[in-house]
């Protein structure tokens, strides 16, 4: 087997094989990292679990509101990754140019974290507001109260993480993400409990846990940005108070529509937890059970989606059709073939899946299992769609065209996607199994209009002069 070489950054490959070797020496690394950094947003609630009902549902709900902002803000900032990449793709010295990309988005990660720093230290009120239990509103607000110094640090460690990939060095990514899990373990299994001498602070030591967490996947980037052989020569810190408002703005136009398109992809997810809250209890168990094995499926794709913006970013800055050509198809390729694997082992082996999260043979799950069964017989029919449209979105991005995609997942996801699950699963009476065939409808529709506008970019005027 041949094996997989760095990429020479800026270079195109002559050949698929060529394309193909870079995009998975990018990606690779990009799809561990996305797989820990789920269990990183998901250890909180594992250890907060065993304080008791209210305090589980406050961190439930408190990593809920806190991942939401910090997934939209990564969105925006994450433009500055088509922009590095052009500018590599135009010339692969471009230390000026990736530096100003650089500093403007890291600037972007802070001023835009902000204002929701503000609505973070409103957590109990606003769930008060949504209807929430008091008493796991207020433990929740306590939560936020400390969670909310993490998000500076959160979105300045993608900031860097996005420049550290697309700049030929995607292995950091994922082992920064794994020190970031093993030190979130340790501080949940410190602070919420009292180990190893420290106080038993519960909930509120999980949040303390999570600012640990963040801040030390910050200044590791930090210290591989000055340290790194290939990443320092770019001075990446150098100058760093020097305003560039025209790439800052440039990084907001491109970015507002990415943090867009994300947040209504996942609010159509949890939208659907609601519906099936008007269902039942059992509904909304296997609901978490089914979304849970396909968000960990997913991460493959997105991953794929993440290097394709890379690699077709470069190919749009060096203004080479024949490249962003390759580049799109060997994305769309390997993202979607991997979904085929995915819907295969789904359909053949559901219960293998459910598993991992309950006993399936208990009969007191009998019920929750039988309909978790059923949503992944859904599942495993979108997951080819569902890894088509994220590689599609991400090679759009590589060309910079995310305003039309954003528009497009709005209509899709909330339009096409919501309005099919609450016909199919009231009026039709499906119930759960209706509301996620919605969820494949809006998949789909999504899915085929970005296909549409990646094969017309050409006719669309998307294409580099």
């Amino acid at each position: 087997m041949t094996a997989i070489t760095p990429p020479t950054v800026g270079r195109a490959p002559r050949t698929m094989g060529g394309e193909l070797r870079a995009l998975l020496w990018l990606a690779g690394p990009l799809v561990g990292a996305n797989l820990l950094q789920m269990g990183v947003a998901g250890v909180d609630v594992i250890f907060v679990a065993r304080l008791g009902t209210v305090e589980f549902a406050a961190a439930t709900l408190g990593v809920f509101m806190f991942n939401v902002i910090m997934f939209a803000l990564i969105g925006l900032t994450s433009a500055a990754a088509p922009i590095i990449a052009a500018e590599l793709g135009r010339r692969a010295h471009a230390v000026r140019e990736v530096r100003r990309s650089f500093r403007m988005a890291l600037w972007l990660a802070i001023l835009g974290a902000l204002p929701f720093l503000i609505v973070l230290a409103h957590g109990e009120t606003l769930l008060l507001a949504a209807g929430q239990d008091p008493a796991v509103a207020r433990r929740a607000g306590a939560f936020l109260d400390i969670t909310l110094f993490a998000l500076v640090p959160g979105i300045a460690a993608a900031v860097m993480r996005t420049t550290a990939a697309a700049l030929g060095r995607p292995g950091w990514a994922f082992l920064v993400t794994g020190l970031a899990l093993l030190t979130a373990i340790l501080g949940n299994w410190c602070l919420v409990f009292g180990n190893a001498g420290f106080p038993a602070l519960g909930l509120e030591g999980s949040g303390i846990a999570t600012v640990v967490t963040m801040t030390v996947m910050m200044l590791c980037y930090v210290a591989i940005l000055l340290r790194d052989r290939g990443l320092r020569r770019y001075r990446l810190f150098g100058r760093w108070w020097r305003t560039e408002w025209p790439r800052f703005f440039e990084i907001v136009r491109l970015g507002v529509p990415i943090a867009l398109t994300w947040t209504f992809e996942g609010a159509l997810f949890g939208g659907a937890a609601i519906l099936m809250g008007l269902i039942g209890v059992a509904e909304v168990a296997a609901h978490a059970i089914a979304l849970n094995i396909a968000a960990v499926a997913f991460q493959v794709p997105f991953g794929v989606a993440q290097a394709a913006t890379i690699r077709v970013g470069m190919a749009y800055g060096a203004r080479d059709h024949l490249w962003i050509s390759r580049a799109g198809r060997v994305a769309l390729i390997v993202g979607i073939g991997f979904m085929v694997v995915t819907a295969t082992s789904i359909w053949t082996l559901p219960r293998l899946f459910i598993s991992a999260y309950i006993d399936a043979d208990a009969p007191a799950n009998a019920v929750v299992v039988g309909l978790a069964l059923q949503y992944l017989a859904v599942a495993a029919l979108f997951q080819l769609v569902d890894g088509a449209q994220a590689v599609a979105a991400g090679i759009l991005r590589g060309v910079q065209d995310t305003r039309i995609p954003m528009l497009i997942a709005a209509f899709g996801y909330w339009v096409i996607g919501f309005g099919t699950a609450i016909l199919l699963g009231f009026t039709f009476g499906l119930q759960g199994v209706g509301i996620w065939l919605g969820l494949g409808a809006g998949l789909l529709a999504v899915s085929a209009l970005l296909l549409w506008r990646w094969s017309a970019r050409g006719r669309l005027g998307l294409l580099p002069n």
